[in-house]
């Protein structure tokens, strides 16, 4: 029955809009409706520029630095309740590694040589890998989510849409804030701020900020202490901005570093085939740990870390995530401007891969050669270390942004260049037929591999006087050249190498028109393309070919009542070639996969958002997305006759839900000279698949993710005069109904089994924080 309700949802917003009706494609940034002006202005970079986000013809959805740290947003992980048709979720066992979807386009492979769908930027700075993905959101101006092909202004790798996060500049005045809160599980963090101002006589200003967080894990481990529990952490970052202002040169230095450390989220089998079930059932009878497996999430678990690569057994994975970027911004006249972004970036993960959620297991096994019983022995469905994963990259890019007359132009060249390294040390038992006896098998992955792209871009607008500069025409081109090379170890002998190349013209077209000062209409038609390359989880060489991506979109963005409600749409046909397929092979090799280009998909769907303001201090804001996937060719080669059978009509998305939907109301009212603030968020989704065919994950409608709805609340008086500072106090809970789902599964497949993390239980705190 849900899903009835949610084309009424749309329907009824679009009858609003209208009459009269608004939405922020801001979500909640704009919510400082004290005064009577009605909704503010939101500023994007969605083209590489600064504008107003109700007149760029792009679907794009804001957030506000100031509201993000309001909610205790830490990373983007909590973008997905609060943007439609995005999904980002942690990928087990890693720290800062991220799945992220826009419109049912991403890559949920988290290995050092897979590109992203989805591209991430920070200040201008592609970030490559979606294995540093997740980090510390410590200093941020905003976040913008851009959703369809971004390929002419941001390159390759966002055929889904881009992640764009943009960090504050130093104020011109000196002040600071220090923040820390505690909830529960012994979740605390403390965090602060230093504004230098302009310093002495000089035109330089600085800020630092920095941050500690932690907690004790929330599924408990009863063969540790509680700092060892399941979904513990320790987290430090630093971010450091540097900004001098010389006349038409204006030069900005960033630096970002981020510090995980922590023992994952408990990963729970939860079903099995009856011989592996056999199997591990009679541990207890060797003196053994019971098998822990089951549907629901479990609260007391045993788990028992991993011997690393230097002999010592760990429960804790970690990464370090660090980058410097230098932006110089010279203008050279009224007409042109040019600017400079250099980036080197560093990544390291080192972690502990539990994906057996049981303690010490013990079963017959048999010798893998010979196949004679060797004994009882320690048995463990399955284990890994990944270290190090490793990658640094280069960047540099050149624009050249200015306007004559009627025309708006930008244009410029990239360069990018990458090394990464990757070594997963496993270790697993294959359970024979019938559950009666197993082999313990250790195989090793290891490969590494260089990336280099160059490219040239531009995009011109014409707005023409003689129509009031009312219509706006874009046209914008990409031509893209990728050299890949890859390297195969560990158990691959001799090692392989392999080298390709790629070259893309990516475009678009676009039409805008303001009816009035308040509502704007456009057309779109734009292009992606997803890098080629080498799939690394497999013992032979096996290229594949790039993604493309043909988008038809059309959108309404508007303003009503003297700004106070804002409604914003966006309607798509995506026509999806050449996808990449990967299918997850588990077996005695360990955790492989075979990647091919297998798969055209169809996308069609909407985004409506809205925002009202009905009186001073009152704010209700809502989004909706809807998203149908429709193959119309999936490939598939039966390994066991090694016949290829279209089985388009079976396959299912992937961690994209068919719908979306967000639901916000915030009221604040003056309280002397303090303000008090109260906000409720309510979000839902429909079921999410995490593959796409049936045949090749056994279990995935047992480990597929259900309708999900979340409710978070927040409570704080903000502005109390402190005497020359202020406090803001707030209290909050997230979760509130205590929703149990699985949050990520991985089926294994030949292995005989799959399982899942599971989504947080209810959580709650308090924080404050002093600016001065």
């Amino acid at each position: 029955m849900r899903t009835r309700v949610y084309p009424l949802f749309g329907i009824a917003m679009l009858t609003l809009a209208s009459g009269a009706h608004a939405q922020t494609d801001n979500g909640p940034e704009q919510n400082s409706a004290t005064s009577t002006k009605g909704l503010e202005d939101i500023i994007v970079t969605a083209r590489r520029t600064s504008e107003s986000m109700q007149n760029v013809p792009v679907a794009v959805t804001a957030l506000s630095g100031d509201f993000l740290d309001r909610q205790n947003i830490v990373d983007s992980t909590s973008l997905t309740q609060l943007a439609p048709s995005l999904t980002v979720l942690p990928t087990p066992n890693s720290q800062s590694a991220g799945t992220v979807y826009i419109r049912g386009m991403g890559n949920h492979e988290p290995s050092s040589v897979s590109e992203q769908g989805v591209g991430i930027y920070l200040d201008g700075v592609y970030l490559a890998r979606s294995s540093g993905a997740l980090f510390d959101l410590v200093s941020l101006e905003r976040v913008e989510v851009l959703r369809g092909p971004q390929g002419t202004l941001f390159g390759r790798n966002t055929i889904g849409g881009a992640l764009v996060l943009t960090s504050k500049k130093p104020a011109d005045e000196m002040g600071g804030e220090v923040k820390l809160g505690y909830g529960r599980y012994n979740d605390w963090f403390v965090r602060g701020k230093i504004d230098t101002g302009y310093i002495g006589n000089s035109n330089i200003k600085a800020s630092i900020s920095a941050q500690h967080r932690q907690n004790d894990g929330w599924v408990n481990n009863t063969l540790t202490g509680g700092s060892k529990d399941f979904g513990s952490l320790k987290a430090n970052s630093v971010f450091a901005s540097v900004e001098g202002d010389f006349g038409p040169l204006t030069a900005t230095y960033n630096f970002d570093f981020d510090y995980r450390s922590g023992t994952p989220t408990y990963f729970q089998i939860t079903t099995a085939t009856d011989d592996v079930i056999n199997y591990y059932s009679q541990s207890p009878d060797f003196g053994g740990a019971p098998f822990l497996y089951g549907p629901d999430r479990l609260q007391d678990v045993q788990g028992t870390g991993f011997v690393d690569q230097n002999g010592k057994t760990r429960f804790n994975s970690y990464s370090r995530i660090s980058g410097h970027s230098l932006t110089l911004n010279y203008e050279a006249s009224d007409a042109l401007t040019i600017k400079s972004i250099t980036s080197y970036r560093r990544f390291l993960q080192n972690t502990i891969a539990d994906l057996s959620g049981n303690g010490e297991l013990l079963g017959v096994t048999l010798d893998p050669v010979t196949y004679d019983v060797d004994g009882i022995n320690v048995v463990v469905p399955y284990k890994g270390n990944l270290a190090p994963q490793r990658q640094h990259q280069f960047s540099q890019e050149l624009q050249f942004l200015g306007s004559s007359g009627d025309l708006k132009y930008l244009g410029g060249l990239y360069y990018f260049h990458e090394k990464s390294f990757e070594s997963n040390r496993q270790a697993l038992t294959f359970v024979l037929e019938g559950g009666d006896a197993g082999l313990n098998l250790y195989p090793l992955q290891a490969f590494g591999g260089t990336s280099e792209s160059k490219a040239v871009f531009g995009q011109v607008s014409w707005t023409p006087s003689s129509l009031d500069q009312k219509l706006e025409l874009t046209l914008g081109g990409r031509y893209t050249e990728d050299k890949k090379t890859i390297r195969l170890t560990g158990d691959v002998s001799p090692e392989l190498r392999g080298k390709v190349k790629f070259d893309n013209f990516s475009w678009l077209a676009s039409l805008s028109y303001k009816f009035t000062p308040g509502v704007m209409a456009y057309m779109r038609f734009s292009t992606g393309y997803r890098s080629g390359g080498f799939n690394p989880r497999t013992s032979t060489l096996n290229p594949f070919e790039p993604e493309k991506a043909k988008v038809y979109e059309a959108g309404l963005k508007s303003e009503f009542l003297d700004r106070r409600l804002r409604f914003n749409l966006a309607a798509y046909i995506t026509d999806y070639d050449n996808l990449q397929v990967q299918q997850f092979a588990a077996g005695s090799g360990g955790a492989t996969s075979l990647t091919v280009n297998a798969g055209k998909v169809q996308l069609k769907g909407f985004e409506a958002e809205m925002t009202v303001t009905p009186i001073p201090g009152l704010i209700f804001d809502g989004s909706v997305g809807y998203t149908d996937t429709k193959y119309k060719q999936f490939l598939f080669r039966d390994p066991a006759t090694d016949t290829v059978s279209d089985v388009a009509d079976q396959a299912k998305p992937v961690y994209t839900p068919k719908w979306t939907l967000h639901l916000g109301g915030e009221y604040s009212q003056p309280i002397g000279d303090a303000t008090m603030r109260m906000r409720v968020d309510y979000s839902h989704r429909t079921q999410v698949y995490f593959n796409a065919l049936n045949i090749t994950a056994p279990f995935n409608e047992e480990i597929r993710s259900p309708a999900d709805d979340n409710v978070k609340a927040r409570l704080s008086v903000e502005g109390i005069d402190l005497g020359g500072s202020k406090l803001d106090v707030g209290i909050w809970g997230d979760n509130l109904t205590n929703q149990k789902n699985i949050l990520y599964g991985i089926d294994f497949g030949s292995l005989g089994f799959a399982g899942a993390t599971f989504k947080k239980p209810r959580t709650y705190g308090i924080d404050a924080k002093v600016s001065f």
